[in-house]
């Protein structure tokens, strides 16, 4: 089975929906997303995401099915102003120095993440993606999956950069405060995480492709920067916090 993970297009956050140019970027998606064999489409909540994945549809002549779960990752930690901030926005000093924030196991238990529920929120994705997995014929079996109905489909989820690292950490098994922090998926980028079967019913996950964004390359449309920071400190124009 293959799994196409696409994040949105360039987000205008206050409305909820895309910028003139996440919507730019959401037909040069559509062009190359709408004419691949998909089995089935679904999309997250939030509009943004349903905004791009619009296009996409509208062009298949196809539906999607909503996955709650699929919505932005929504555990926020207390920021050392009292605020609550999403946890991929924690500074590199800070989080590095904690050797727990490695361990797939262990990071969700460091103080400030059981304080805001970090684990509960985890398992609010985990267990989503589990079901639709095993919807598709791959029950999950400890650390892999157990091929009940083995098959060469693709599947379809529109969602957001988040909820993304929190899905490959655990099909992986890997801390998505590594993902969150040393990745990076452009708007309407496209992640290929396909099924690898070694042995008779016995599957794993393997990335392919992370972040793919050649339908804007070949466009010539440069790709938006929401989600990351400045690349130097002195670029006053990017974002610093």
């Amino acid at each position: 089975m293959k799994l196409l993970i696409i994040r949105h297009g360039d987000p205008n956050y206050e409305i909820d929906s895309l910028t003139e140019k996440g919507w730019k970027e959401a037909e040069m998606l559509a062009e190359r997303i709408a004419p691949l064999d998909i089995k089935a489409y679904y999309v997250s909540p939030l509009g943004r995401a349903r905004d791009t994945a619009s296009l996409t549809l509208k062009k298949a002549g196809r539906e999607a099915e909503i996955l709650p779960w699929a919505r932005e990752y929504n555990t926020r930690i207390l920021g050392e102003n009292g605020e609550r901030r999403i946890p991929w926005d924690m500074l590199p000093e800070k989080w590095t120095a904690v050797p727990e924030y490695y361990d797939k196991d262990k990071w969700y238990d460091v103080p400030v993440m059981k304080e805001a529920g970090m684990e509960e929120g985890l398992r609010w994705v985990w267990d989503g993606l589990d079901e639709l997995l095993a919807r598709h014929g791959y029950k999950r079996e400890g650390m892999y999956y157990r091929a009940e109905n083995p098959n060469e489909d693709t599947i379809a989820i529109f969602c957001h950069f988040g909820v993304e690292c929190v899905i490959l950490g655990h099909l992986l098994g890997i801390s998505p405060m590594a993902l969150w922090h040393g990745f990076m998926a452009a708007p309407t980028s496209v992640t290929t995480v396909n099924t690898e079967e070694r042995r008779d019913g016995i599957a794993s996950f393997r990335v392919s492709a992370f972040g793919d964004i050649s339908h804007l390359y070949v466009k010539g449309e440069e790709p938006a920067f929401a989600g990351r920071f400045c690349e130097t400190f002195a670029n006053t124009e990017q974002r610093h916090d």
